[in-house]
Parts: structure tokens; C-alpha cells; sequence
């Protein structure tokens, strides 16, 4: 798989001159997804880390429920971008065919985006009980996520998205797109058999409701950003029953639903 960044001629203009150099830069390249022989998705992605992203992106889109519905995975690279051609087992298949058949409609019908907006806006799936972290371990897992942005450090242009685990242990992705990143991460989650309800998911990005609804069908009940959400992703998450912390910095960070799984020191004391 070629790099995920490279180093880009530019000019730079600096303490009142035009000086000649290199940058480091970011790719981005198509992804297309298929399942069994049909396209469902073309995404613009980084080129790392590419089968995770095919299979978070089949978790969090609702084709597959676990890992073991996929059969098989095949890496193809063309000229344009890659191609990640994923084999369903049976109950997928299916599912996948009769939502193929509900999306196919006549063009131009007055009613169609009735059924796009409601998708888009859609519930988000409930989460679990979870466990409780404390304020210095969420700030401890963000600083792990800070460390361990590989690319982010190269091309200051990219998204992360991180696990938290009840053990302190930390897995990173890295992508263009803060969605994608997410995926990546759930799909290698997922792959290593690494339980999502049992820990927090933290993103380097705002919290949109895209965002709250891949970390739910994950099962996080924890969802931490280091940028503010917007209201429906507020509502969204709280529907949920999602702990949402958002605008964390190293001084302090905010609350926006179910406080009761952040918890001082103290108080996780006394619980347990």
C-alpha cells in the first residue's frame, strides 16, 4: 500500500521572503466499498489501514452485525484509488439485496428525500451500562491519542479517532476524513475482537451526528471530542443513553449528557 503522505514541492513565503522547500502532505485517494461484486460506496480516505475501514464502514452502515459475517476480503489498487471487495455470509446478503431494492425508486418523486432525511436523522442505537472513567484517564487516553497520531504529526491534516479501554490501553486510526477515521477504528476494533462497550471512543474533531451514530452502533457509551457538538448530536447522544464530553483540553473539559459515567477519583473510590 503506498504511504499515506508525501513530501510536495511548494514555495513558502516567510520573514519577508519567497523561500523553495518540500511539505509534507496528506494523501487522499477514491476507496471504493463492495459487497459481493456491487459497489456501495465510494469514499475519499487515506490509504492506510484500508480493511479496517471496509469493515467499520459495513458495522456502522448496519450491512454486517459482527466481524464473522465477512466471508472474505480482497485488496485491489488501480490507477484511480482502491478497490476493497468484501464476501458476506448469507444473512448480510440478503439484508443487503432488500435495502438495494428499497433504495432503487422512480427519479424524481416529489417524496423520495422524505425517506433520505429520516435516514439521516435517525435515532441513534441505544448503548449500554458501561464503566465509569475518571477526568484524569480521559485526559491520560487523549494524550496517548496525541502521541500516537503518527500522520497527524507528519501533515497536521488529518483526523484520529481513538479507544479508550477500561485498562488504560489506547488504539488509534488516522484518515483525511473524521468518519473515516471512526470507521477505521471500530473496523479494527472489531477485528482484533476488542469490545467497544467497554471503554470510550475519542475523536480530534467536532462531534457531529454522524459521529454518534457509528460510535453507537459500535456500543460506546462514552463519546469524547476535543471540539464542540451540535445540538442534534447533543440530542442524538442523549437519546442514546451515550455520555457525551466534548470542547476536552488539557485544563478541563465539558458534560452534555449522561454525566454519571465521568466520576472523580473519589467518587469511583466510594463506588467501588
Amino acid at each position: 500500500m503506498n504511504p499515506p503522505a508525501k513530501p510536495l514541492h511548494r514555495l513558502a513565503w516567510h520573514g519577508g521572503a519567497m523561500r523553495d522547500g518540500t511539505r509534507i502532505v496528506a494523501e487522499e485517494v477514491p476507496v471504493a466499498i463492495v459487497h459481493d461484486g456491487a459497489t456501495y460506496a465510494v469514499m475519499m480516505a487515506s490509504p492506510a489501514d484500508l480493511e479496517d475501514f471496509a469493515v467499520g464502514f459495513s458495522l456502522t452502515e448496519g450491512i454486517i452485525e459482527t466481524r464473522d459475517e465477512v466471508d472474505d476480503l480482497e485488496m485491489v489498487e488501480t490507477d484511480l484509488g482502491w478497490v476493497v471487495r468484501l464476501w458476506l455470509s448469507q444473512r448480510p446478503r440478503t439484508a443487503l439485496t432488500t435495502r438495494r431494492r428499497r433504495l432503487t425508486g422512480p427519479a424524481g418523486c416529489g417524496l423520495c428525500g422524505v425517506e433520505s432525511l429520516s435516514e439521516a436523522v435517525k435515532p441513534a442505537r441505544p448503548v449500554g451500562v458501561g464503566g465509569p472513567l475518571t477526568p484524569l484517564a480521559l485526559a491520560q487516553g487523549f494524550d496517548a491519542m496525541s502521541q500516537r497520531q503518527a500522520l497527524g504529526q507528519l501533515t497536521r491534516a488529518v483526523h484520529a479517532a481513538a479507544f479508550l479501554a477500561a485498562d488504560g490501553g489506547v488504539t488509534v486510526r488516522e484518515d483525511v476524513g473524521r468518519h473515516n477515521a471512526l470507521d477505521k477504528l471500530i473496523g479494527a476494533l472489531a477485528r482484533s475482537g476488542i469490545d467497544a462497550t467497554q471503554g470510550a471512543i475519542l475523536m480530534t474533531s467536532r462531534v457531529s451526528v454522524e459521529l454518534v451514530q457509528k460510535a453507537a452502533m459500535a456500543g460506546a457509551p462514552i463519546l469524547a471530542a476535543i471540539s464542540a457538538p451540535s445540538t442534534l448530536a447533543v440530542t442524538l447522544a442523549a437519546d442514546a443513553g451515550m455520555t457525551l464530553v466534548a470542547v476536552a483540553r488539557a485544563d478541563g473539559f465539558e458534560i452534555f449528557s449522561h454525566p454519571h459515567r465521568i466520576l472523580t477519583e473519589e467518587e469511583q473510590t466510594r463506588v467501588a
